[in-house]
């Protein structure tokens, strides 16, 4: 065993000292998987940003209420009665002003954004005072919440970043007259934070909703409380209700778009792994070709086609897992942090988050070229191992 390791270390020292001979092609190799895995972790990273986005929106003793058969709050309707025995049922937390349940409709309004100057949907939140308090995580970073009864507007972080007129002190069209915007609030990178907010009373009388309301968010007294919460209200027959934990139903209207996303990037790394699987042979082909003397001259002193074959493979490793480090290096630093916006098809509006370039991206796109790497030497080695002495010196 001991000499079988010597034999390897031999190969592998030689292999790497005629490295610089065939600098091209073990660049171009590197080049090659350093790209696959910056596409692949960049693309990977607005699914994981938006993962992250819907996991930071809702604590665990959140709920949201919408009507039974709704998939989103675009397909949901309330009634004011309604909206009242929700927030009445038990389980809700309660503050001085009452229990923290915010009746709330959404509207889509459309703004230009701010890269592109074209008009994208931007949904608008109609909510109670309480609603700053039933999300808990909601902050005021610059000027002061709508007055209720006044058609004001607070905007979250998010939807200001993304959209032209958004500032605080300005004011944008809202169902045919100018709504100020009287402060910027951040919700701790949740979903919140890419939209605007009003009063829902005065939300009402702006687009003739009469006392309607889409959904109702609850927090509750602990997260315990959300089986009594739901029993209470999906048996109650003046109701017809489905009840979930606010960050599930998050979850549920983000699946499609990280699906999407994901399946694209995936894909579309596959295309470029082939790609670099074949640069990767080439790059190894040729490299057993340029040391065929020395390989030949290796195995008549006695070196074992074992030895030969890890070398060869142990190089296109070394010169994956180069690329890949590389690769996932670019992507940290191009992608990490970066601020966008793109569609949730479930409400047909914009959502804002920022790309999440994470550990478990990264040791992925090394793992891929490594994988990139390891098929990419193994013909070549092979070949190293099967070819004939004499035929090698002769061809040398």
């Amino acid at each position: 065993m001991l000499n079988w390791l010597i034999q390897v270390y031999a190969v592998t020292r030689f292999s790497l000292r005629s490295l610089p001979e065939r600098a091209g092609a073990a660049l171009s190799s590197v080049v090659g998987i350093a790209g696959v895995v910056a596409v692949l972790v960049g693309v990977l990273s607005i699914a994981q940003g938006i993962r992250l986005m819907v996991e930071s929106s809702a604590d665990a003793d959140h709920a949201i209420v919408v009507r039974s058969g709704s998939d989103s709050e675009m397909m949901s309707g309330l009634g004011g009665s309604q909206a009242e025995i929700i927030a009445a049922a038990p389980g809700i937390a309660r503050a001085d002003t009452g229990p923290l349940a915010s009746p709330e409709l959404f509207v889509i309004i459309n703004l230009p954004k701010r890269s592109t100057g074209t008009d994208a949907n931007v949904p608008l939140r109609g909510v109670s005072p309480s609603a700053f308090e039933a999300r808990g995580n909601l902050r005021t970073v610059h000027g002061r919440r709508f007055t209720p009864g006044l058609s004001e507007l607070v905007v979250g972080v998010g939807a200001a970043r993304e959209f032209a007129g958004l500032d605080l002190g300005s004011s944008i069209e809202v169902a045919g007259e100018q709504w100020p915007i009287v402060g910027l609030f951040e919700a701790g990178g949740g979903i919140a934070e890419g939209e605007i907010w009003a009063d829902a009373a005065v939300v009402q009388g702006a687009y003739r909703r009469g006392n309607s309301y889409q959904s109702v968010y609850a927090k509750l007294s602990s997260p315990a409380a959300f089986t009594e919460f739901k029993d209470a209200l999906t048996t109650d027959p003046r109701l017809n209700v489905k009840v979930v934990r606010a960050a599930d139903f998050y979850s549920e209207q983000s699946t499609l778009i990280r699906g999407i996303i994901s399946g694209l990037g995936s894909f579309v790394a596959a295309l470029m792994g082939l790609g670099a699987v074949f640069g990767a042979l080439n790059t190894m082909y040729t490299a057993v070709a340029a040391r065929g003397r020395e390989i030949a001259t290796l195995r008549a002193l006695g070196f074992k086609s074992g030895p030969v074959v890890l070398s060869v493979l142990l190089e296109s490793l070394l010169l994956a897992l180069a690329g890949g480090l590389i690769g996932g290096g670019l992507a940290y630093l191009a992608f990490d942090g970066f601020k966008a916006a793109t569609i949730n098809f479930q409400s047909f509006s914009q959502i804002a988050f920022a790309f999440d370039v994470n550990a478990g991206l990264l040791s992925n796109g090394i793992l891929y070229a490594v994988l990139i790497g390891l098929i990419g030497g193994l013909f070549p080695a092979i070949r190293a191992a099967r070819l004939p002495v004499a035929t090698a010196l002769r061809e040398s």
